[in-house]
Order: C-alpha cells, then sequence, then structure tokens
C-alpha cells in the first residue's frame, strides 16, 4: 500500500502531465494539423485553408506560423477558430468568412455581395496596364461591372494618372467599391456610378474594361458557386452572352477613337464572344486571348487612331 506523500506524488504527476498535454494541444502546429484533417473532405486546398484561418485568427502572417509552431493560442483564439472552422466546414468560402482577399498582390474587402477575385481576372488587368503604358496620353477608363472594384483599383494603384469610372448595377457591390479604393489610397480617381452598364452614362472612355456576369443559367445552378456567390454576378442568361452582347452594343458610341475594349468570358464562350465583337466592331482589330491555363478568357477590341 503507498504512502499518503507518494499517492500525493503521483496526483501531481498525472496533473502535471496533464497540464503539458493540454497546453501542447493549444499551439499553432497542433491547431493546424486538427484543421488540415478537418477539412480534407470539405476543401481541395485544406492545408492552405488552414494556415489562412490561423493567420486571421491570430493576426499574424502565414509565413509567422511557420516559424512559431509552439506558440500557443488563446482560449478566444480557439473560440474564433472554432467558429471559422465550422463555416468553412458547412461550405462557406474562405474569403467570406475572412473578409477579405488577395489579388494581384493586393488585399481586398470582400463579402457576400461580390463575388471572390479570381486569378483569371489578372490577364484583363495585366493587358490594361501594358495598354496605359504604351498610350500615354490614354488616361480615362472604366470599370463596367465593378462589383469588388478590384479592376478599378488594380488599375488606378498602377497607373498613378489615370481616372477612372467605376460602374454597378448593385449598390451593396459599390459600397464595398468605395471601401476598397479608399483603403489602396485610389478613391480621389474614381468615381463611382449605378447604372445598369453604360445606359445613361454620356462621357466616352480611352480603355473600357469589364468582368461581367458569364455563367449560361442553365450551367451556374448546377455550380457550387451558386449556392454562396451573388447570382447577379454570374449568370449571363440563356446563352452567357445576354449582358455582354448589352455592353457591346453600347460601346460601340462609348469607346473613343484609340480606344481599347477588354471583356472578360466563360472559356466555352470564346467563338461566340468573337463573333459578336466582330458584328459590333466590323472595323476594329479584335483578338481571343488564352488565359495561364491555355483556355479562352479574354477579348481584346482595339479601335485603331
Amino acid at each position: 500500500m503507498s504512502s499518503p506523500s507518494a499517492t500525493k506524488l503521483n496526483v501531481s504527476r498525472q496533473l502535471a502531465k496533464q497540464n503539458k498535454e493540454e497546453l501542447e494541444a493549444r499551439t499553432v502546429d497542433n491547431a493546424l494539423k486538427e484543421l488540415r484533417q478537418r477539412f480534407q473532405s470539405h476543401s481541395e486546398t485544406a492545408a492552405l485553408d488552414a494556415r489562412v484561418l490561423l493567420a486571421e485568427v491570430t493576426g499574424k502572417s502565414t509565413s509567422w506560423l511557420s516559424t512559431h509552431p509552439e506558440d500557443p493560442l488563446t482560449n478566444k483564439q480557439r473560440e474564433e477558430l472554432e467558429r471559422f472552422a465550422q463555416r468553412l466546414e458547412a461550405g462557406e468560402p474562405l474569403p467570406y468568412i475572412t473578409g477579405h482577399w488577395e489579388f494581384f498582390g493586393l488585399d481586398f474587402i470582400v463579402s457576400p455581395a461580390v463575388l471572390i477575385p479570381r486569378p483569371e481576372t489578372e490577364l484583363l488587368i495585366e493587358h490594361a496596364i501594358a495598354w496605359l503604358s504604351a498610350n500615354p496620353s490614354k488616361r480615362f477608363a472604366v470599370d463596367v461591372g465593378t462589383g469588388s472594384g478590384i479592376i478599378a483599383v488594380c488599375l488606378a494603384s498602377r497607373v498613378h494618372d489615370l481616372y477612372l469610372t467605376a460602374i454597378d448595377v448593385s449598390s451593396q457591390a459599390l459600397t464595398i467599391a468605395r471601401l476598397n479604393a479608399a483603403s489602396h489610397g485610389v478613391d480621389n480617381r474614381i468615381t463611382f456610378i449605378e447604372a445598369d452598364l453604360l445606359e445613361g452614362i454620356e462621357a466616352t472612355f480611352d480603355l473600357i474594361c469589364a468582368n461581367l456576369p458569364y455563367i449560361p443559367t442553365g450551367t451556374l445552378k448546377e455550380l457550387d458557386v451558386y449556392k454562396h456567390e451573388p447570382s447577379l454576378a454570374l449568370d449571363g442568361g440563356p446563352d452567357g452572352m445576354g449582358i455582354i452582347r448589352r455592353l457591346l452594343e453600347q460601346s460601340v458610341e462609348k469607346l473613343a477613337p484609340g480606344g481599347l475594349l477588354l471583356l472578360e468570358i466563360e472559356s466555352s464562350l470564346g467563338e461566340q464572344a468573337l463573333e459578336l465583337a466582330r458584328n459590333a466592331f466590323p472595323e476594329a482589330e479584335i483578338n481571343l486571348r488564352k488565359d495561364y491555363a491555355g483556355r479562352d478568357r479574354l477579348i481584346s477590341i482595339s479601335c485603331g487612331k
């Protein structure tokens, strides 16, 4: 039979071991391991999602997490992380959970009122910047269907003497776009207008950019994106070209001589988009450009001098 002192010693050792295990379970490394395992059946990027959520909760960068695996999480951080994890497991997109997303090297506010920025749109922005650099006298642009404002803000951030009009039919989207422009210090060079495409706009523009809804209605309803992101920003009508068709018709009178029109398109609609562009601008130089995955993605319409 053990003595009282030996019993107390064993209890103390057990408590110490339990406390140590609890502390280890609260570390950055353990949290990442647990989240990766949980997210495997919900995401193709489970490891990245885990790091992004933990970085959001801790207020640190993802690189910091890699160099501080043994740092403990507070109870408040663990509770917030659990709430975020449950939202992701329920299917909510990660950018809507964090409330912001990186695009083209900039951090943008996002909400369910706007589309989540996607890498494909960088192609349009890169072409626009290259064209503006080669045409220093062309400094009036419009971003039609601006959404969160990523195109307008990226262009204004890179071309410091560029003046833009950013148009959207959604007042909620324009609220987000204004916040993004202000956060990057370019709101003094962007005019925001609530309108249906270029309807009622009297000005002409050197550059017209648009990433409009281009998913055919029937296709959209079969996609996961339909469950979470705004249909207003996705639904391109029965053939996916309804809104693009209208913008092309309006742009004939709104594109200044020597101007450029850039349209992001759905990858399967390249030939249809080309035909519409040629009908609207029969004298223009028109190109269909592929994205970095080799898919048709961008219509470029150059109206000469």
